[in-house]
């Protein structure tokens, strides 16, 4: 595990590098991120290259032993091709052009920036072929930011058209599985298909005409950053086995980072706690009384699964290519981060599989958009807080062994597919898919359990137990899988909204779960979207009195609700309030050698803790006790990482096994590392 930083040489005078890369190596840093805005730099007008600046910077970063990482230059096209070429810019739904003066403006169906961007790429890797300081290529720059993944200009639709020829070949195959039919919507040939611009009845667009062109945005994605990796590979000199990633976002929808990232050596993504915890529907209100502790030290939960989404997008190791390393210039606030929180954040990416923390950024810069982005050092190149801690975590990874990526018993399956179409009929403004997830993640997380987060095609063998939160479009092979694993003897828990849709985005003819109702031994009868302030409330636990409303626990849940018909599986709680009082709301058969539950709530958090901690006996899946909601048990490769998010020190008893970072008491904001399982380490806490 090392530790990087990105740097913008071009920002500085050139009589300042030297200063900032001998202080890089003093810090530990063994990679350095540079060029990836600089496409104006390396080509001022069209057809002069001058890459000579750059290459000088490398020299440096190699001549003080460290390597640096290359980065395609696309995400910000300079004002000469911008004009030379005006359609490369993206339109939104309304036609308005993104103009110059920012960045990611441009189309990734643009015929003209695609033969731009090759030759860029081209004549850049083409110059570093063969130097020893170049370890690796990032393509672009976090693909889809400030939303644009989706373009609705003349390329787009021109190129949506022949995605749809050939998806279905034949219009009235489109008609058929799109449901056209419906308000006179047929087509009579695919030029007549637009993409979806402004609509009378807002919200209301043909929710698989939405979903197909999120595909397609998506694709369009995928084949543009394999223009990428082809340029680069193609240039790659004897010896240089070059590494090509890309830098991610967190909880990013638009984009599928699995298709993406099969065209990648690993994936890397951009972690800033404090920002996300602002963003993410799931934690408390940024202006909230609530939120004091997650403006500064972020939602260890929230970024936690980040990082097991892309392990899971690398299958291994992968990279934070931006760890945030100050305040941050967020909306609608930028609180200064704890004491101890760039540390603490590197340790939780590298207990998580991490194997490059790389922050952002080297310092902080005095123009442009980003002036009060923080950074290690200030921009007088002082230093700032972040840059010892860096440097402290870098001494601690050198002390640790190489450890291979973290191996969870249990997995939780994320499908882009049912996300999009989950987003495409909310039916509430509280149905996000990314909280759903996390509601399970949480749980399972307060008992230490390592979590695999994986695409549904993923070989399911070897996982005790399986999560898969709404999995909204299941078709037969998917169907298949799934039973066939429970049948093995593996534990599935779908959740609500789960198997009700096909790939088309159509009800199935059955009710749901469609085709794993027989496996379920039940199927959903009813459904309802919830405002907060509707009582929503279920027992959980012995159904075996009577009609089950005075057995078991009562639990609040929020959101969405289902009452089932259990044919054949065993209640295991239900409605005690509204319309559904009595009826079925959780459920679970025995298939074959394992079993498939169905959870017809969006549970709190007390309810996903009873769920999991059911899940975790029934899979015979080691875990530890419940944990407090801010320190968290993560292990890889037999270390045990013990991170502390909170303000109070806690206690390790990890009997014989020893603490080799940190010690026994963790501070508030702090960590210790044990040599030893996850399940075998007890937190205690002064309460």
């Amino acid at each position: 595990m090392d530790t990087g930083v990105c740097y913008f040489p071009e920002h500085w005078p050139r009589e300042r590098w030297a200063t900032d890369v001998e202080r890089m190596a003093e810090a530990g840093i063994e990679y350095v991120r540079m060029g990836e805005f600089a496409w104006n730099r390396f080509e001022p007008e069209p057809g002069t290259y001058d890459f000579e600046w750059l290459e000088t910077a490398v020299d440096l970063v190699a001549d003080h032993g460290m390597q640096a990482v290359l980065c395609t230059p696309t995400a910000t096209p300079p004002k000469w091709l911008t004009d030379e070429y005006p359609g490369i810019h993206q339109e939104e739904p309304d036609g308005t052009p993104l103009e110059f003066g920012s960045r990611r403006q441009y189309c990734y169906n643009s015929p003209d920036y695609r033969r731009e961007s090759r030759r860029i790429i081209g004549k850049l890797a083409e110059h570093f072929a063969g130097h020893d300081g170049v370890a690796g290529w990032q393509t672009d720059n976090e693909f889809g930011c400030h939303e644009t993944v989706r373009c609705y200009c003349d390329d787009c639709q021109s190129a949506f058209r022949d995605w749809l020829r050939q998806k279905y070949d034949d219009i009235d195959a489109l008609n058929e599985a799109w449901g056209n039919a419906f308000w006179s919507q047929e087509y009579q040939d695919f030029s007549e298909v637009d993409v979806p611009g402004p609509t009378p009845a807002e919200g209301q667009h043909h929710p698989t005409r939405l979903l197909d062109f999120h595909r397609f945005s998506s694709d369009s994605v995928v084949d543009y950053n394999r223009l990428h990796v082809e340029e680069l590979r193609g240039a790659e000199a004897d010896g240089d086995d070059w590494f090509v990633t890309h830098n991610f976002m967190g909880d990013f929808e638009p984009l599928d980072a699995f298709d993406v990232s099969e065209d990648l050596d690993f994936a890397a993504w951009d972690s800033y706690p404090t920002l996300h915890a602002q963003q993410a529907p799931d934690t408390p209100d940024p202006a909230s009384e609530a939120a004091a502790d997650v403006q500064r030290v972020g939602d260890p939960d929230l970024t936690a699964m980040n990082h097991a989404l892309y392990r899971g997008a690398s299958e291994g190791p992968f990279w934070v290519m931006e760890n945030q390393a100050g305040d941050i210039r967020a909306y609608p606030y930028s609180a200064e981060p704890a004491e101890g929180m760039m540390r603490l954040w590197a340790h939780q990416a590298a207990a998580h599989g991490c194997d490059v923390v790389s922050y952002f950024r080297w310092r902080r810069c005095r123009f442009g958009q980003e002036q009060y982005w923080g950074a290690l050092n200030n921009y007088d190149g002082s230093p700032d807080r972040g840059v010892g801690e860096a440097a402290e975590a870098a001494e601690e990874f050198a002390e640790l062994p190489d450890l291979a990526a973290p191996e969870g018993e249990v997995a939780l399956l994320v499908d882009y597919d049912s996300m999009w179409a989950l987003h495409a009929e909310r039916h509430t403004p509280d149905y996000d898919y990314w909280p759903h997830c996390r509601a399970y993640y949480r749980a399972l997380r307060r008992r230490g359990v390592t979590v695999d987060v994986i695409p549904t095609d993923r070989d399911l063998e070897g996982y005790s137990a399986v999560v898969a939160p709404s999995l909204h479009q299941v078709d037969d092979d998917l169907a298949g899988r799934l039973a066939d694993y429970a049948a093995d003897g593996g534990e599935l828990v779908l959740t609500v909204r789960s198997a009700t849709k096909d790939e088309h985005h159509k009800f199935r003819d059955e009710l749901a779960p469609g085709p794993l109702s027989e496996s379920l031994g039940a199927h959903v009868v009813q459904h309802e979207s919830l405002a907060p302030g509707v009582e929503t409330r279920v027992t959980y636990g012995d159904q075996s009195g009577g009609d089950g409303t005075d057995d078991g626990e009562a639990y609040e849940f929020r959101t969405w609700g289902e009452w089932l018909d259990a044919d054949a599986a065993a209640v295991l709680g239900r409605h005690e309030s509204g319309p559904a009082a009595g009826e079925p709301a959780i459920v679970r058969n025995d298939h074959g050698d394992g079993g498939v539950t169905y959870v017809g709530v969006w549970p709190e958090s007390d309810l996903a803790d009873a769920l999991v901690a059911d899940l975790l006996e029934r899979a015979a899946v080691p875990a530890a006790d419940p944990l407090p909601d801010d320190v968290r048990l993560t292990e890889r490769d037999g270390y045990t990482w013990v991170t502390n998010f909170g303000r109070d020190p806690v206690e390790v008893d990890a009997g014989d096994a020893p603490v080799v970072v940190g010690d026994a008491t963790v501070p508030g904001r702090d960590l210790a590392v044990v040599e030893g399982p996850a399940h075998d380490v007890v937190i205690e806490t002064g309460d």
